[in-house]
């Protein structure tokens, strides 16, 4: 019996080796980088044998839930500041890199008020009519597009005018789905966002003027955690490959 079960287990095929096995980093990235990481996803992990894990949010949220101990691996931020602190903090292994350059977006929905075309200088002259019901934003306490709306309507003496219209979104994606919702005229979004298809299908935008604000770069870097896999990650995301799908989404190289 024994014998005949030697050969049955010989008849099979083998396993397949272990450095076939797709490596699967966590990652956390700015929710502003969605679009561009689902495009690039299937390249990672045809040219690196890598497939990613990605969680998605607001950088600071997820700068302080590596700070307080979440398994990332590496960071994409839509800032600076947080590589900088979890840096100085000794969560990184170093001060990362700039990978990427965003816009701010103003968007309205089909049927607003808001023609977008006008600029942020569009939105007075329907706060003073009182035709401004809600306005979306993300929470400028943890989301970079937020603290940059907040300083570009603060730049042309919009913001206490456009306060008691504000909807804050806890990251640029939630504000983006906000700006399209009932008795929204609009909002302030990510350029990378706007030009996803399900924003693209539901109105318009225009660029902010890159004057009205700190700049927006994204900065990545390898967390303490960082495994190998992470590291060859982090070498595609700085490629020219990277580049040219990051540009295709809004997200100029640095």
């Amino acid at each position: 019996m024994h014998r005949r079960l030697l050969l049955a287990l010989a008849a099979l095929p083998c396993a397949p080796a272990r450095a076939s096995v797709l490596e699967r980093p966590l990652i956390a990235a700015a929710a502003s980088l969605q679009p561009a990481l689902e495009e690039a996803a299937a390249l990672i992990t045809a040219q690196t044998g890598i497939a990613p894990r990605f969680a998605f949010g607001a950088s600071g949220n997820l700068a302080r839930q590596i700070a307080q101990g979440a398994p990332f691996e590496m960071l994409l931020a839509a800032d600076e500041i947080s590589i900088q602190k979890l840096a100085e903090a000794g969560h990184t292994r170093d001060a990362g890199h700039v990978f990427a350059l965003g816009r701010l977006a103003l968007f309205a929905p089909r049927g607003s008020a808001l023609d977008p075309a006008g600029g942020l200088e569009a939105l007075r002259p329907l706060l003073a009519a009182g035709r401004v019901q809600r306005f979306a934003i993300a929470n400028p306490e943890i989301a970079p597009y937020g603290r940059a709306a907040e300083q570009a309507l603060r730049r042309l003496d919009l913001w206490e005018a456009l306060r008691p219209h504000l909807v804050f979104g806890t990251s640029i994606a939630q504000a983006a789905q906000f700006a399209t919702t009932e008795g929204a005229i609009g909002g302030l979004v990510a350029h990378s966002l706007a030009l996803s298809p399900a924003l693209m299908a539901r109105g318009s935008f225009s660029l902010v003027p890159e004057d009205l604000h700190e700049p927006l770069r994204h900065r990545l870097a390898l967390t303490k955690r960082g495994s190998e896999a992470a590291l060859r990650l982090q070498a595609w995301l700085l490629s020219p490959q990277a580049a040219a799908v990051f540009a295709r989404h809004g997200l100029q190289a640095p």
